[in-house]
């Protein structure tokens, strides 16, 4: 199963191709760039831990957060065991960029994505009734859109140099997966070489995603993950 924090590297990097079904990264929940909330114990909330992670924790809030988004931006959570999944990914992630000191977005991008992310609802009263639904404020999701942004950003700069695309995969993608998805719009099909650049993007996108997803999947199995039982009400 593809996780959250790999399919965000996929949908930055392809906004710009096609207007299809709009989905959004779903994130985690960061006091800041350098570290996680569950590291200073005095941030620890009542509702307790969740998973205990290398010398680590994720916490309960963590895990509520996380969900929330998804329904927010998807309209439904993954079941826990993903959440928390997801976010080891992202403690993992966050680790190396910190220790490679990449830097952390500006307030103008994470304003944009903030906005960006607003345009995916069909006006922005929708937008706050649903984020009211969630029990969200716009402060979490820009909190959750600047991890995010983040992390991929940080995934972007150590895979792209050996994400290579050549003018094969760029023809065969036009051909067999860009022109086809327009036709079946009845819209105009544009000649390759208008579309050739953002085609190799996307396709450089993905390979940066499989490459993710990988790492990641190698990266989990070293680790000590220790989930504690849901002890919420059911």
């Amino acid at each position: 199963m593809r996780s959250s924090l790999t399919r965000v590297i996929l949908i930055l990097g392809s906004l710009a191709l096609l207007a299809g079904p709009r989905a959004w990264q779903a994130g985690a929940q960061s006091a800041s760039p350098s570290k996680s909330p569950a590291q200073d114990s005095s941030t620890i909330p009542v509702d307790g831990i969740a998973a205990r992670i290398e010398d680590d924790l994720i916490l309960e809030s963590e895990v509520r957060e996380l969900g929330a988004f998804q329904i927010l931006s998807d309209g439904k959570a993954k079941p826990r065991d993903v959440l928390i999944r997801e976010l080891a990914d992202q403690w993992v992630v966050r680790g190396e960029a910190n220790a490679a000191k990449y830097p952390f977005p500006s307030a103008d991008e994470i304003e944009n994505a903030f906005q960006q992310f607003v345009k995916q609802f069909p006006s922005s009263e929708e937008f706050h009734k649903r984020l009211a639904a969630a029990d969200l404020t716009e402060a979490a999701v820009k909190r959750i859109l600047a991890q995010q942004l983040f992390l991929a950003h940080f995934l972007d700069y150590r895979f792209r140099a050996a994400a290579q695309v050549d003018d094969k995969e760029v023809e065969k993608y036009y051909n067999e997966e860009f022109a086809p998805q327009l036709k079946a719009r009845n819209e105009p099909v544009p000649p390759l070489e208008d579309v050739e650049d953002t085609i190799r993007e996307v396709l450089i996108q993905r390979a940066i995603n499989d490459r993710a997803e990988k790492w990641l999947d190698d990266t989990r199995q070293r680790l000590k993950i220790d989930v504690v039982n849901d002890r919420s009400p059911s």
